[in-house]
């Protein structure tokens, strides 16, 4: 029954595991002093970066600024989410885990939908195997290079002909018809509310989430009619924009994935599959989204798109490479392969062989930067000045869409070759055209999987119950740059600058020694006048800690984990005090920020009355504004030692 973790099970089952443990079966760790060291598992590198403390049970990347515990560790190795990874460090610790009612508004229980979908792939397997025409399905695969291996792996199966099969089959009552028209395997008429079977005479490919769980199916026709391809509509579970087939299959089949290949059709994954090519992917039936490319590189570094070679194919590209273009970070490649002209990946792989084609994507797919220009660049004259202007003004939106990093400029640079403009204006030229524009349109839904579902546990079932308004941000990793120049035999990365120990950073670090101090401060509101981030993060830390007074600094950490403030947590939880932290120190840096909020609220009042009495005569201050006055004057003669006056009278 899906419901709240509790954090008190969270907490124990951190405490039982030990992230060397954990960390160690997935990547081979090295003992180095008193911490164990490898080669960073999220980033690409030749010599160690990647830090794991048994003392303080988490992992800190100096290269790519990932960092978290053994949950979030599993979470973003395994590409879990928070439920899913709780599950998995359960089992291993042999426990069950529990769940709290929540009184919080949960989303629809979707989870009979699932179980329709589930019981329908069954139906299809059967079919496949003994329905009167199953013999025209299974020689249909046959022709197209399958066998049964390849087939049951992908859960292929069969809609035979007819109007209610599936209908017949699952429509124990009312209830489930009306589910299977919510999933749209039943289509409704309406004008006479008659329903009959979506998928008619198809071979049935069923679409999974990354969870494993069934969402939607396509069906390829046998013969000729059309269309040829049909996929489920949009349902409560399924969402085509963010679901790509073939992803988790991929995954299962190999959980340190390095690349994938984007196709555009079912078929091309699974014929590649056959041929031993087992991380292709595709779109269904959308152009590549957003959404597509940020869940694909949070699975890998590296995408190759692969795409017929005609103009319809060079489009799709193109549309490719727009959403791409956003998540191009630093480490980040895309490569673009084009297809002989009436080609297309199943018929290619069958045609010359696994070998050649891998080959062929390693010789002739071309680079983002590549294809980027030479687009940009097609009916340009690049010989005229008037061309290589236009060539600069129309790469400048796409190349805002970037973000900031070593590719970016790289890219300017090229840009700088071909146009025969320095950098510096390229660079000037590009944000001042720009500045207003976000940099990348952020998605709306979980990076994972399907949200809102009974048995997914929704954010606001296993986050921390934080009711002010500082929120922790999206996941991601900050990277940091490699020291220029230095020689392969000393490669080392730089470890991040020292932090510059502000009295925000001193408390938030004694905070993280001693979680218990939160409880003695008091009136936290008057420290919300300092805006700087540090100061609301220890705001939220009090915050929390004051609500939840006895959860440890490793459980406090992982609330923050991927975010920037969780990245700003273990800069600070590393940090060496010289001497043990005590709570005097702690609560005169909190009192210190407090006289900072005061002073800076004194000269904003000041500074108001300054503007109100330049515009009126004395006799012309009311008595509030004199009270005000007469108040920041008795503050002032206080700081300057003045013993107040006694004298009230106006």
């Amino acid at each position: 029954m899906a419901g709240r973790i509790p954090q008190t099970f969270i907490d124990d089952l951190l405490n039982r595991l030990d992230i060397v443990d954990i960390v160690d079966s997935r990547v081979k760790l090295k003992k180095t002093g008193r911490n164990y060291s490898a080669c960073c598992p999220f980033h690409q590198e030749k010599t160690p970066s990647f830090t794991v403390s048994p003392e303080k049970q988490f992992y800190y990347c100096f290269g790519c600024g990932a960092s978290g515990n053994a949950m979030g560790f599993v979470m973003d190795f395994d590409h879990l989410d928070f439920p899913a990874a709780v599950d998995s460090l359960a089992s291993l610790a042999g426990l069950e885990v529990p769940r709290e009612q929540s009184n919080q508004k949960r989303g629809p229980d979707h989870s009979p939908l699932y179980e329709l979908m589930n019981k329908a792939n069954h139906f299809y397997n059967e079919q496949l195997r003994k329905a009167q025409d199953a013999p025209r399905a299974i020689q249909y695969l046959k022709q197209r290079g399958l066998d049964g291996q390849t087939c049951k792996r992908f859960g292929i199966g069969f809609a035979p002909p007819g109007w209610n099969n599936l209908q017949n089959h699952l429509s124990e009552n009312q209830e489930k018809e009306d589910q299977l028209v919510t999933t749209g395997m039943l289509v409704e008429k309406e004008e006479t509310k008659s329903r009959y079977d979506r998928f008619r005479d198809r071979i049935m490919f069923p679409i999974h989430d990354t969870r494993g769980r069934i969402i939607a199916f396509g069906g390829r026709v046998l013969g000729d009619a059309k269309p040829k391809y049909l996929n489920s509509p949009e349902s409560p579970i399924f969402h085509k924009g963010r679901e790509l087939y073939g992803l988790y299959e991929a995954k299962k089949h190999n959980r340190h994935l390095e690349r994938i290949l984007v196709v555009e059709g079912y078929m091309d994954v699974v014929a590649l599959a056959q041929q031993g090519i087992n991380n292709a992917v595709a779109t269904l039936g959308t152009a590549t989204t957003l959404d597509h490319m940020q869940r694909l590189f949070k699975t890998v570094s590296e995408i190759v798109f692969c795409f017929d070679g005609d103009d319809a194919g060079r489009r799709a590209a193109w549309r490719a490479l727009e959403s791409t273009l956003p998540y191009m970070e630093d480490g980040k490649q895309a490569r673009f392969l084009f297809l002989p002209q009436g080609e297309d990946p199943d018929s290619m792989v069958r045609q010359e062989g696994s070998d050649a084609f891998l080959e062929r994507i390693k010789s002739t797919a071309l680079s983002l930067d590549t294809f980027l220009f030479k687009e940009l660049s097609d009916g340009i004259d690049l010989n005229t000045m008037d061309g290589r202007s236009r060539l600069a003004t129309d790469a400048q939106p796409h190349l805002h869409k970037i973000p900031d990093g070593l590719f970016k400029q790289m890219l300017m640079q090229r840009l700088s070759e071909i146009t025969g403009l320095n950098t510096d204006t390229l660079e000037t030229y590009l944000n001042k055209k720009n500045d207003p524009e976000p940099v990348i349109e952020k998605p709306t839904y979980d990076n994972y999987s399907v949200p809102a579902e009974a048995d997914y546990y929704s954010e606001a079932h296993y986050e921390p119950d934080i009711s002010h308004n500082f929120q922790p941000q999206e996941r991601t990793f900050e990277r940091k740059p490699f020291k220029k120049g230095f020689k392969e035999k000393n490669e080392q990365p730089v470890a991040p600058a020292p932090l510059k120990v502000g009295r925000s950073i001193y408390a938030i670090r004694h905070l993280l020694c001693n979680p218990e101090l939160a409880t003695a401060v008091k009136a936290i509101n008057e420290l919300e006048g300092d805006e700087h981030p540090d100061t609301q993060l220890l705001i939220a830390l009090i915050k929390t800690l004051q609500e939840q007074p006895k959860l440890p600094t490793i459980a406090l950490i992982a609330q923050w984990h991927g975010t920037q403030h969780g990245i700003r947590l273990q800069e600070i939880a590393s940090l060496e005090l010289g001497h043990q932290p005590n709570d005097e120190e702690f609560h005169e840096a909190i009192e210190r920020i407090r006289d900072t909020v005061r002073e800076l609220e004194h000269k904003q009042a000041a500074h108001s009355l300054k503007q109100t009495f330049s515009q009126k005569k004395p006799g012309q201050i009311d008595s509030a504004q004199r009270s005000v006055l007469e108040a920041l004057l008795e503050k002032k003669k206080k700081k300057l030692g003045i013993k107040p006056s006694t004298n009230t009278s106006k």
